[in-house]
């Protein structure tokens, strides 16, 4: 079993290597203000910006007020304690409003109770070889000792961790192991880090299911774009790594999500659905978002980007309607104006969300080419944005050009982050319907590394897997490119796109994110897929039952509990992506059909 551990590469010292080594992005970067280290970084060494990943300064029984002052001369995230640092000491420097990293040597002699005093005050411990000098000493402790650790703060693992310690790193079954500390085994000579050997190493520590610096997710994902889109993408790229570790950016968004929006949402767990199936059923309430649907949680942060970086012009697709509803409203919010491509398709069969978003402000551009839905739509804005390249372009769902897929993903990830906050246990299944992918991204994300977890992905097999009428991508697809990125998808034997088709506009398109393709490939969630019929039915079924009309889309995810086998005390989750309003037109059809 696999799981993902965050990087910390500490003691640089030299400017250009510091660049380098931000491209591989680590999760942590040290510098090291130790006189007596062959790592200090000198008394005029100035922090360089290091585009959303945390900074942390090494300090060895430093005076409180000149801590003080390098940590806001360098902007440190963290100020990691390798010294003799009472309680005390921590507690003051905590109260100034600095986050903790505290270092402990370990020996055979060492007792976790003697670190008790200093939980309250500290972010993080980290757990070193214990040498006769401070600092590190490129030696590895005994690590079976640390099993005996059971408080509830993180710990970073240090000392001596090179190259050929994947596996042994990999077995540690420490649920409150963070991540591990590199340093003196992957360098040319003190401060100077070696570039080829920490990428090779840290690709396989870190990129499991997660994208690497380049935007890929395995073999999937990246950025397949002409050179006219190239200036943009880039731009955007650098801007969105610069500012997502934001601290005033981050709580903007929390503001907003909260106050907004409404978050958290609830899970409500569903008592009769529970006993028809046999397993203990939620659903995370997303429905009950301000818009109605999952969608609000990226147009904001995409939103706030877009401000961040000087764009007052807002441009999207849309299928169903609910990604554009959610960008019509926080761009009515942020006094941004929003031009939304929408199929001829689409906008018949969602007219309801056409006039929300004009009422909401936004330019609604109807697409009449090729099927007229989701894709077509994407197109169109694309196009728009290589001739209008002013404009910022809210993609909708996991899919296109890196960053966006990693960027939609981080976004969603709040559905995920809240559930291990409300639920405490982890799930048996966590079930989301699938079209390209965002709301099944973000249920996903907190979990991937959970392999317990099992993760259940739901496309839209339209009118059957045997029919040409399908969005069914996993079950009909295979390997390609589609807007800007590597990644599943249904196209003939000479790489022309099949037309997708599903009575759910937001699934109706002929291929899935690349974090999702990635995941099929590496076997880490399982793809089933639910006909229109089905669909219908089970959202008919979850109406009657617990009093919540679901969106079509969400009605497939509730549609996959009659294809899988529950045992009696299984914990299910399913995302409830959107609210059925949008949707009566057909569902009175088809009951009015059925009577």
């Amino acid at each position: 079993m696999f799981k993902k551990r965050k990087i910390k590469i500490c003691g640089l010292k030299y400017y250009n290597n510091i660049s380098s080594i931000i491209d591989l992005y680590p999760d942590f970067i040290g510098f090291i203000f130790f006189e007596k280290s062959p790592r200090f970084v000198g008394d005029n060494f100035l922090a360089p910006d290091t585009i959303g990943i945390s900074k942390v300064g090494v300090f060895v029984n430093e005076k409180e007020d000149k801590l003080l002052k390098l940590s806001i001369k360098n902007n440190l995230d963290f100020v990691q304690l390798h010294g003799d640092e009472s309680p005390y000491y921590c507690r003051n420097i905590y109260k100034k409003g600095i986050k903790i990293i505290k270092s402990f040597g370990i020996d055979n002699n060492f007792y976790f109770e003697k670190i008790k005093e200093y939980i309250d005050h500290v972010k993080y411990f980290l757990f070193d070889f214990k040498s006769k000098i401070y600092g590190g000493s490129g030696k590895k402790f005994f690590w079976e000792k640390i099993y005996n650790y059971n408080f509830k703060v993180p710990f970073l693992l240090s000392g001596g961790i090179n190259s050929n310690d994947f596996d042994k790193i990999n077995n540690l079954n420490i649920p409150n192991l963070l991540g591990i500390d590199l340093n003196s085994c992957f360098e040319k000579k003190p401060g100077l880090k070696n570039f080829n050997l920490l990428k090779q190493f840290i690709s396989r520590i870190k990129y499991k299911y997660l994208s690497d610096y380049h935007g890929f997710y395995g073999n999937f994902g990246g950025a397949y774009i002409p050179e006219m889109l190239y200036n943009n993408i880039n731009h955007l790229k650098n801007e969105y790594n610069k500012i997502i570790n934001n601290n005033c950016f981050k709580k903007k968004l929390k503001r907003l999500l909260h106050n907004y929006v409404g978050r958290p949402s609830p899970l409500f767990y569903c008592n009769n659905l529970s006993k028809i199936y046999g397993a203990k059923i939620y659903l995370k309430r997303e429905d009950l978002n301000h818009t109605g649907s999952h969608k609000i949680n990226n147009t904001i942060g995409q939103a706030l980007l877009a401000k961040e970086i000087g764009k007052k012009n807002i441009i999207s697709e849309t299928g169903a309607g609910q990604h554009g509803v959610a960008t019509s409203t926080i761009c009515s919010l942020l006094g941004l104006k929003c031009t939304i491509f929408m199929g001829e398709v689409d906008i018949k069969r969602q007219i309801q969300n056409v006039y929300r978003m004009k009422m909401l402000g936004a330019n609604i551009i109807a697409v009449n080419s090729g099927s007229k839905t989701l894709k077509d739509s994407v197109n169109e804005a694309i196009r728009y944005w290589i001739n209008n390249p002013d404009c910022y372009y809210m993609i909708g769902s996991a899919v296109g050009p890196d960053p966006y897929p990693r960027m939609v993903s981080y976004f969603q990830s709040i559905i995920s982050e809240e559930i291990k906050e409300q639920l405490k246990e982890l799930p048996n299944y966590i079930i989301a319907c699938l079209g390209g992918g965002s709301n099944a991204a973000g249920i996903f994300y907190h979990f991937l590394d959970d392999e317990y977890v099992k993760l259940i992905g739901v496309e839209a097999s339209g009118l059957g897997l045997n029919t040409n009428k399908t969005a069914a991508t996993i079950q009909k697809g295979s390997r390609g490119v589609l807007h800007g990125s590597m990644t599943i998808l249904m196209q003939d034997k000479y790489g022309q796109i099949l037309e997708p088709y599903s009575i759910s506009a937001g699934l109706d398109y002929p291929g899935i994110g690349p974090m999702h393709a990635n995941l099929f490939y590496k076997n880490r969630a399982t793809f089933i897929s639910v006909t229109d019929f089905e669909a219908i039915e089970a959202g008919i079924e979850l109406s009657s039952l617990e009093g919540i009309i679901p969106a079509l889309e969400s009605a497939h995810a509730i549609a996959s509990l009659k294809k899988l086998s529950f045992k009696k005390n299984d914990l299910v989750i399913i995302n409830m992506s959107g609210r059925g309003d949008k949707d009566m037109d057909t569902y009175i059809k088809h009951i009015e059909n059925n009577e």
